[in-house]
C-alpha cells in the first residue's frame, strides 16, 4: 500500500440523490461498484450541498465558499472574476486540475475585459473554466426551442463524436442519446415524460456516461508524472431521464419506492413552498403514472452510472492508479422525484439538498475506517480543503470557508473549528436559493425585494427562512421525512429563535478579507508603532525616543 497520494480522483453526478444507492439503504437498485467504493473508504452520511441548483451548488465545490461569498447564486449567474478555485490551490501544492465534464460555469467575460485578459490566455481560460485545465468540457444539454439552444457549446465534442460514429443530424445528443424511436422509426422525445421507459436510440456504449467514463480514462493514459486532479464530472442521471437498453428495462413499477408525501403538507403551505408545488413541473409529478414512468428510468441511468465506475475502477487497478489515487464520488444535488408534491430541487427537503459522499483514502493510515459512516455535519465546501490537504498544500482558512475531512478519514478526532462546537466540527450547515432568478418562479417573486431563502441544519432541527415569509421547521428526529412544517408552531418559538440567530451569526462571519491570512493580519497589528504614527501624542516626551527621532530637528537626532 502507498504511504502518500499522488492523485485525486473527483467524481460528481449530476441530480443523484443520496438514498439511491443500495449502502444507503435502497431497496431495490443496487449499485455494487459505489458500494465496494464504501466498503473501502468513509461514506458521509449527512453531506449538504451549499444550493440545490447545479451552478451554484457546483462553484461552492469549486472554490470552497459558500454562495453567499463566492456570488453565483443560480445557473448562469458568472462566478466573478478573482474568485480562487480548487485549481488555483492545487497547483500551488504542485498539482496539476483538469475537467472532463460539466461544470454549468458561466465566465465573468465584462470582468477579464475590464482587466484586459484575453479568453484565449492560460489565465484567461482558467477563469472561465472554474479554474481547471480542460480536458473536455461537456455540459451535457444542447436542447433546442424556438429561441435557439439553451448551450450554443453544450455536448459539442460528444455531438462531433456522434457524427463521426454516424448518428446523423445536427444534434444527435437530442435526436439519438436523449430520445427514441416508434416502430416506424419516428423520433420520440426523451423530454416528454410519457417516454421514459423507451430505451434511447443509440446503442449503450455511445450513450452519455459511458463516453464521459471513456474520456476519463483517455485522461490518465496521457497523464505524465506529475500528480493530478481529475474532476470528472457525469451528466446523469440529470434529465431528461431515458437511457438506453438494457438499462431502460432493470426496473418497473414495482421497483419505486413509496413517494415520501402527505396530503396534510397543502395545509397552510409556506408561501415559497407552495409556488414551488403549484409550478408546471411539480404538478406533472403528482401523477402517479409519472412517477411508474420517470423513476424506473432515472434508476436505470443510476445503474449505468455504477457499471461505468466499475469499468473506471478496473482501469485503475489495472494501470497501477488504484494505490495513490484519492477517489471521491458525490452528487450536485439531488432530486424530488414527487416527494413532497414537488419535481426538481430547488428548496431545502433531503431529497434535494443532502448529497451521497464517499472518499476512499489509499493509504494504509486509513484502514482503521475502511467501510465506516461518518454522521458528522459536511458541507460541499469541505472537499477543496480536503484535496489541498491531501496535496501536501498548507490550509488556507482565510480563503477556504470549508474543512478538511481529513480527521474523519484518518479516524482521528478534528481540531477545534470555526465555531464553538463541543465536538470540535461544526454544529450546523447552510445552504442558499436565489429563487428569484428561477424562471419558474418568476412570476411570484416579481413583487419581492429579496427573493432568497436560507437553510439552517444541524443534527436534530431543520430551519428555513425566507426574507418577508415565516419560516419553516422540521424536527428531524421525529419527522425525519419532513412532512410536518412546525414553522408557525406557538411550542417550537425557541428552536426557531436558536437557528435565526445561527443564521444571523453566519451571515455576520468574516468572508470577504481572502488576500491576508492570520499571520498577515497580526504582522499589521504589530507593525504600525515603529511606522512613524504617532497620533495623539503633544510633544516628544510623551513617546519613547526611538519612535519620536526623526521628528525632531536632526542636530538632535540620537
Amino acid at each position: 500500500m502507498t504511504k502518500k497520494i499522488k492523485n485525486i480522483l473527483f467524481i460528481m453526478f449530476d441530480q443523484l440523490r443520496w438514498d439511491y444507492l443500495s449502502c444507503a439503504g435502497h431497496p431495490h437498485l443496487h449499485t455494487p461498484n459505489i458500494d465496494a467504493l464504501a466498503d473501502d473508504g468513509v461514506r458521509f452520511t449527512r453531506a449538504y450541498v451549499q444550493s440545490p441548483v447545479c451552478g451554484s451548488s457546483r462553484m461552492s465545490f469549486y472554490t470552497g465558499r459558500y454562495v453567499h461569498s463566492h456570488g453565483s447564486t443560480w445557473n448562469r449567474v458568472p462566478l466573478k472574476i478573482g474568485e480562487h478555485t480548487m485549481g488555483d490551490h492545487l497547483r500551488n501544492a504542485g498539482m496539476d486540475c483538469y475537467l472532463v465534464g460539466k461544470t454549468h460555469m458561466v465566465a465573468d467575460d465584462e470582468g477579464m475585459a475590464r482587466l484586459g485578459i484575453p479568453r484565449d490566455s492560460i489565465i484567461g481560460v482558467r477563469q472561465a473554466e472554474c479554474g481547471f485545465d480542460v480536458f473536455e468540457r461537456d455540459d451535457g444539454m444542447r436542447p433546442e426551442g424556438p429561441d435557439g439552444l439553451y448551450d450554443d457549446n453544450g455536448a459539442a465534442a460528444y455531438n462531433k463524436w456522434l457524427n463521426n460514429k454516424g448518428y446523423e443530424g445536427e444534434n444527435p445528443w437530442h435526436d439519438f442519446a436523449n430520445s427514441a424511436r416508434d416502430d416506424d422509426g419516428k423520433l420520440l422525445s426523451g423530454w416528454f415524460l410519457k417516454n421514459a421507459r423507451k430505451p434511447a436510440h443509440i446503442k449503450e456504449e455511445d450513450s452519455e456516461t459511458p463516453y464521459m467514463t471513456t474520456r476519463g480514462i483517455e485522461f490518465m493514459e496521457q497523464a505524465g508524472d506529475t500528480p493530478w486532479c481529475m474532476h470528472l464530472s457525469y451528466i446523469k442521471p440529470h434529465w431528461p431521464y431515458i437511457v438506453p437498453a438494457p438499462y431502460n428495462t432493470l426496473y418497473g413499477p414495482e421497483h419505486v419506492k413509496p413517494v415520501n408525501r402527505h396530503d396534510d403538507e397543502k395545509i397552510d403551505q409556506h408561501p415559497v413552498y407552495k409556488a414551488y408545488c403549484n409550478g408546471r413541473v411539480s404538478k406533472t409529478f403528482w401523477r402517479d403514472a409519472v412517477l411508474e414512468t420517470v423513476i424506473p428510468s432515472y434508476m436505470g441511468l443510476i445503474k449505468q452510472c455504477d457499471d461505468q465506475l466499475g469499468r473506471l475502477f478496473e482501469y485503475l487497478k489495472k494501470s497501477g492508479r488504484w494505490d495513490d489515487t484519492l477517489i471521491v464520488v458525490t452528487s450536485d444535488h439531488g432530486d424530488y422525484l414527487g416527494d413532497h408534491w414537488m419535481a426538481e430541487k430547488d428548496l431545502f427537503h433531503d431529497c434535494s439538498v443532502k448529497v451521497p459522499l464517499i472518499i476512499r483514502d489509499p493509504r494504509a493510515i486509513t484502514d482503521d475506517t475502511r467501510g465506516t459512516t461518518c454522521d458528522e455535519l459536511v458541507e460541499a465546501i469541505d472537499l477543496a480543503p480536503t484535496f489541498l490537504e491531501a496535496a501536501g498544500g498548507e490550509a488556507i482558512p482565510h480563503i477556504l470557508e470549508g474543512r478538511s475531512l481529513m480527521p474523519f478519514i484518518e479516524g482521528k478526532k478534528p481540531d477545534s473549528g470555526h465555531e464553538n462546537s463541543p465536538d470540535n466540527w461544526r454544529e450546523y450547515a447552510i445552504s442558499e436559493n436565489d429563487y428569484g432568478i428561477s424562471p419558474g418562479m418568476a412570476a411570484y417573486a416579481k413583487d419581492q425585494a429579496d427573493p432568497r431563502q436560507f437553510m439552517v441544519v444541524d443534527k436534530n432541527w431543520k430551519y428555513i427562512y425566507a426574507e418577508n415569509h415565516r419560516p419553516m421547521l422540521f424536527d428531524l428526529n421525529k419527522d425525519p421525512n419532513e412532512l410536518v412544517d412546525l414553522g408557525a408552531s406557538p411550542e417550537h418559538e425557541d428552536i426557531r429563535s436558536l437557528m435565526f440567530t445561527r443564521l444571523s451569526q453566519w451571515a455576520r462571519r468574516l468572508s470577504q478579507r481572502t488576500t491576508m491570512n492570520a499571520d498577515d493580519i497580526q504582522c499589521e497589528k504589530e507593525r504600525s508603532p515603529k511606522r512613524g504614527i504617532t497620533l495623539g501624542a503633544w510633544d516628544e516626551t510623551d513617546l519613547p525616543a526611538e519612535l519620536t527621532r526623526c521628528y525632531v530637528d536632526p542636530a538632535d537626532r540620537q
